[in-house]
C-alpha cells in the first residue's frame, strides 16, 4: 500500500494561521480517510470561506464532546492536518464532508475564534525508521491483528489482507487504532507518542486485551449452546424415563398428585380467604405443566399453606398452683417475673379469653431470660416456638420473601409456627436489641405490626399473601439493654426487668440446679462431689464476677472435670472440697477487691455504672499538669459523660473559694480525667457526682474513702438527680466488696427492689446537694476540712501579709497538694 499522503502541489497550507474544525468524539490518524458530518455555526463558516479552494485545514479533538462551542482550552493541542476531499450539501440540518489526515501537528498559539478558529502550528516530523525491533512489533501486531479477526467472523475476508498489504509501521499503527472501540483518550495517546516503538506497544496492549474479551466471549457462547443442547436432551431422556415408569406402575400420574393436594387443602380447615386463594392457586397448578419452574413454585406455596397451624392449637393448662410449681422448681428467685405470668393465668382463667401478652425480658446475660420462656411453655402447656434475632438485618427475615424471588421462602415468624404445629405457642424471641438497622434493612419496622396485639390478628407474611392470626401466640422477647431497640418497638412491650443476683441467690442456684445439673453431665454421683457452702461461696467472690450465673456454671464444670480425672486415675477418695483443692483445678483467683488501692490516693473516686453485662463498678481517675487550663477526657466516653465532667468542673470552679481552692489553678493546670477501662465504651450521665468528687479529692489533696460508692447526675447548681439501674448497680458494689452506697434522694424508692438481705448488709446515704456529697464521701480521718473560705486575689503570686494593719490580714492555708511524691529509687 502507498505510504502516507503528503502535501499536493497547489495546495494552500498556512502553518501560522491554520483554520482548525473541532471534532466531538472522534480522532483524525494521518493516511486515513474519514467521513464527517457538519452541522455547528462556526463550521460550517470555515467550509463556506474554503468552498473551491485547496485549503488545508487542522482536525483537532475536544476533551469534553458536551461543549457545543469549543474555545483554546478545550481542545487537545495535537492534531492532524487534512485535506477535505468532497462536501456535500444535501442534507437539511447539517453538510457531509469527506477529509483525508496527511500529518501530524502541534498547537504553539490558538490565533482567533471568530468567525471560525485558526492557530499558529507546527508539523510533527513522522518516525519511519526501519529497525529489527520495529520490524519484530509490526510482525507481532500483524499475527494479533488477524486472531482478532478470526474471531469476528462478520468482518470480510479482504480485512485481513489489507492488514498484510501495509509496509509503513505508523500507517499499520493509525489504521488498527481508528478501528478499535477504544476511548477518545486512548486513541490521543497514540496520536501524541513521538516514539513509533512505544506506539506499536501501546496499541498491542490495547489490542491484546480486545483478544482476550472476545476469545471468552466465544468461549461463554460456546459454553451457553452446550448448556441448551445438553438441557434439551435432558428433558428427552426424563420425558423417556416417565413413560418407562408409567408402564411399569412405578409413577403417579400427575392428577392423583393434585388430587391428593386437594385433600390437604380440605382438611386443613383453612379460613374462608384462605380457603379462596389456595383453590385459585390449585385450579392454575393444574393448567401448568410440571416441566415448568412455576409449576415447582405454586406447588411449594400449596405445601407452605397446608402445613401451617391454621385451625391448630393446645389448650391452655390454668392451673396457677401447677404454673407456680413449675417456674418455682425451674428457676430460684425472679418473683417479678413469676408473679406476671401467674397474673396473666388468673385473668385468662376468669375471662377465658385472653390475648397473648408481649413481654419483654431485660437484664444481663446469664440471669435465665431465655430458660424462663420454655419454663412458661411448660406451665402452660403450649408449645414452644424459638427465634435468634441477632444480627438479623433484612425485613425479609420478618416477613418473609415475596415470591417473585427464586427460592423464596416464609420468614422467621411462619417458619417457627410451622416447626411448632401451633396457632398460639409461647414464641421466644432472643436478642431484640440487637436487631440491625442500615441501608440494607430495617427489620424493627417489620416487628411492629408482629409484636401489636391490635393488628396482629391479620399479620401478612409477603410469601403468603394472606393474612395469619399471631392474637393467640404468647411472645417473650429478650434483651440485654433498651436503649439499642427503637421506642415504637419499645412501647409495644411490657418492660420486665431481670437484675443480677447476690451471692445468697448464687448459692441457692448452685446447689439446686447447676451443681446437680454437672455432676450428671460428668458422670460423677452426690456421694463423689462434696462442695461446702463457704467453697461456692469462694468461687463466687474471687472466680466468677459477674451478674448472672453463667461463668458460675462453667467454673463448677471445671471442678467436675477435674475430680472425673481423679476418679478414672483412682486417685479421689470423695473429699471435701477446700480452698487448696479449688486453687488446684482452678488457678489462682481471677477477682480481689480494688477499692482500697484504687482509692489510696487523692484524685480517685469509686463510681457505679449500668451495663449490658449488668453493674459494675468504674474507678474515676483525675489528674493535674502545668499547663493553660484545658481538660482531656480519655476511656471512651460518650457525649453526655464528658459533658457530666465539663459540668462537675464547672461547679468546681465556681465554688473553688468555699472549698479552699486557689480558682488560679484552674488557668495554670491542665486536668486529665480517665475513666478505666480504655477498651470498652461508657456514657451516661450517672457519674458526675464521681467526677465531681474525684476533682475535688485531686485540687484539695484529700483521699475518696475507699468504702464508698457513689451514683448520681449533677447540674450547674449543684444539685444530685437520680439515675436508673439502682438494682444492677447495687449488687456490682456488693460483688466488688463496697460497703457503703451513696446515692440521691429521689432513688430512695428504688430500694425497694434491692433483695432484703443486700440492704441488711450495705449502708445507703442518699443526698440532694453536692456539698452533701463531699461530707459523705471524703476521708477527713486524716485531718482536713472540706469547707474553707478561700480569700480573694485579683494578682498572680502568694497571699501578702499587710503587718501594719491587723484588721485586712490574710490568713494562709496549707499548702495544697498538686503532685504525688516521687518515687523511691532503689
Amino acid at each position: 500500500m502507498a505510504s502516507k499522503p503528503k502535501i499536493h502541489e497547489g495546495e494552500i497550507l498556512d502553518l501560522e494561521n491554520l483554520p482548525i474544525l473541532p471534532l466531538r468524539n472522534s480522532v483524525l490518524f494521518p493516511g486515513l480517510i474519514i467521513p464527517l458530518v457538519i452541522g455547528r455555526k462556526k463550521t460550517v463558516e470555515l467550509l463556506n470561506t474554503i468552498d473551491g479552494k485547496p485549503v488545508i485545514i487542522g482536525v483537532l479533538t475536544q476533551r469534553d464532546k458536551e461543549i457545543n462551542d469549543p474555545l483554546a482550552g478545550d481542545m487537545f493541542t495535537t492534531g492532524t492536518t487534512a485535506r477535505i476531499m468532497k462536501i456535500v450539501r444535501e442534507r437539511e440540518q447539517g453538510i457531509d464532508i469527506l477529509v483525508q489526515g496527511i500529518e501530524r501537528f502541534k498547537v504553539k498559539e490558538f490565533k482567533q475564534s471568530e468567525p471560525y478558529p485558526t492557530a499558529s502550528v507546527e508539523i510533527i516530523p513522522n518516525d519511519e525508521r526501519e529497525d529489527v525491533e520495529i520490524e519484530a512489533l509490526m510482525r507481532h501486531l500483524k499475527d494479533l491483528t488477524n486472531e482478532v479477526l478470526e474471531l469476528i467472523p462478520e468482518l470480510p475476508i479482504a480485512a485481513s489482507e489489507m492488514v498484510e498489504k501495509v509496509e509503513s509501521a505508523s500507517r499499520l499503527v493509525y489504521l488498527i487504532a481508528s478501528n478499535l472501540p477504544i476511548t477518545t483518550e486512548e486513541k490521543m495517546q497514540i496520536l501524541e507518542m513521538a516514539d513509533l516503538a512505544d506506539s506499536l506497544r501501546m496499541t498491542l496492549k490495547i489490542l491484546n486485551h480486545h483478544h482476550e474479551v472476545l476469545r471468552v466471549t466465544q468461549k461463554i457462547n460456546t459454553e451457553v449452546k452446550g448448556e441448551l443442547n445438553k438441557s434439551q436432551r435432558e428433558y428427552v431422556l426424563r420425558q423417556q424415563i416417565k413413560a418407562i415408569q408409567k408402564e411399569l406402575g412405578e409413577l403417579e400420574d400427575e392428577g392423583d398428585v393434585l388430587d391428593e393436594l386437594q385433600e390437604k387443602i380440605t382438611k386443613a380447615n383453612l379460613p374462608e380467604e384462605v380457603q379462596k386463594v389456595a383453590d385459585k392457586e390449585l385450579r392454575r397448578l393444574r393448567s401448568i405443566q410440571p416441566s415448568s419452574p412455576e409449576y415447582t413454585v405454586a406447588r411449594t406455596y400449596l405445601d407452605w399453606i397446608c402445613d401451617l397451624p391454621w385451625s391448630v392449637s393446645t389448650t391452655d393448662n390454668l392451673d396457677v398452683k401447677h404454673a407456680r410449681a413449675v417456674l418455682d422448681e425451674d428457676h430460684y428467685d425472679l418473683d417479678k417475673i413469676k408473679r406476671r405470668i401467674l397474673e396473666y393465668l388468673a385473668v385468662s382463667k376468669l375471662r377465658n379469653n385472653l390475648k397473648g401478652p408481649i413481654l419483654c425480658l431485660v437484664g444481663p446475660p446469664g440471669v435465665g431470660k431465655t430458660s424462663l420462656g420454655q419454663s412458661v411453655a411448660r406451665a402452660l402447656g403450649r408449645k414452644f416456638a424459638h427465634v435468634s434475632l441477632g444480627g438479623v438485618r433484612d425485613e425479609a427475615e420478618i416477613r418473609g420473601h415475596r415470591r417473585t424471588y427464586i427460592g423464596a421462602l416464609p420468614g422467621k415468624i411462619i417458619q417457627s409456627l410451622k416447626r411448632a404445629g401451633s396457632s398460639n405457642p409461647v414464641f421466644m424471641m432472643d436478642e431484640i436489641d440487637k436487631l440491625g438497622r442500615d441501608w440494607r434493612g430495617d427489620p424493627t419496622s417489620a416487628l411492629l405490626e408482629v409484636l401489636d396485639p391490635e393488628q396482629n390478628h391479620a399479620f401478612m407474611d409477603h410469601y403468603l399473601d394472606v393474612p395469619f392470626d399471631l392474637s393467640q401466640i404468647m411472645f417473650i422477647t429478650t434483651a440485654n439493654v433498651t436503649d439499642t431497640i427503637p421506642p415504637p418497638l419499645l412501647d409495644r412491650m411490657e418492660l420486665l426487668e431481670l437484675p443480677g443476683y447476690t451471692p445468697e441467690e448464687k448459692l441457692a442456684i448452685a446447689n439446686t440446679h447447676l451443681l446437680p445439673k454437672q455432676i450428671k453431665e460428668h458422670g460423677l454421683t452426690k456421694e463423689q462431689v462434696t462442695l461446702p457452702d463457704d467453697m461456692i461461696l469462694h468461687i463466687i467472690a474471687n472466680y466468677t464476677r459477674e451478674a448472672g450465673v453463667r461463668n458460675l456454671d462453667r467454673v463448677i464444670a471445671s471442678v467436675c472435670r477435674g475430680i472425673a480425672v481423679r476418679v478414672v486415675e483412682e486417685r479421689w477418695n470423695n473429699e471435701t472440697i477446700d480452698k487448696e483443692l479449688l486453687n488446684e483445678f482452678l488457678g489462682p483467683q481471677q477477682f480481689q477487691s480494688e477499692a482500697w488501692e484504687r482509692t489510696d490516693i487523692p484524685g480517685v473516686a469509686t463510681g457505679l455504672a449500668w451495663t449490658a453485662t449488668g453493674g459494675d463498678i468504674l474507678y474515676i481517675e483525675a489528674t493535674k499538669m502545668a499547663g493553660k487550663g484545658r481538660l482531656k477526657l480519655t476511656g471512651q466516653l460518650g457525649d453526655v459523660m464528658k459533658e457530666s465532667a465539663q459540668i462537675a468542673l464547672s461547679y468546681l470552679e465556681s465554688r473553688a473559694g468555699d472549698f479552699g481552692i486557689d480558682d488560679r489553678l484552674f488557668e495554670t493546670k491542665d486536668l486529665h480525667i480517665h475513666v478505666p477501662a480504655g477498651a470498652i465504651p461508657k456514657d451516661g450521665p450517672s457519674a458526675g457526682i464521681t467526677m465531681f468528687s474525684a476533682l475535688f479529692s485531686l485540687f484539695r489533696g484529700l483521699k475518696v474513702r475507699s468504702d464508698t460508692a457513689m451514683t448520681g447526675e449533677i447540674t450547674l447548681r449543684g444539685l444530685v438527680m437520680p439515675v436508673g439501674g439502682i438494682k444492677n448497680k447495687v449488687l456490682a458494689a456488693q460483688r466488688g466488696g463496697i460497703k457503703r452506697i451513696v446515692l440521691p434522694e429521689r432513688n430512695r424508692k428504688d430500694l425497694i427492689e434491692i433483695p432484703e438481705q443486700v440492704r441488711r448488709e450495705m449502708e445507703f446515704v442518699f443526698v440532694q446537694k453536692m456539698d452533701e456529697v463531699l461530707s459523705e464521701v471524703i476521708d477527713l480521718s486524716g485531718g482536713g476540712e472540706i469547707f474553707v473560705k478561700m480569700p480573694k486575689v485579683d494578682t498572680i503570686g502568694p497571699p501578702i501579709r499587710d503587718d501594719d494593719d491587723d484588721e485586712d490580714e490574710v490568713v494562709r492555708l496549707p499548702p495544697v497538694i498538686e503532685e504525688l511524691p516521687p518515687r523511691p529509687t532503689a
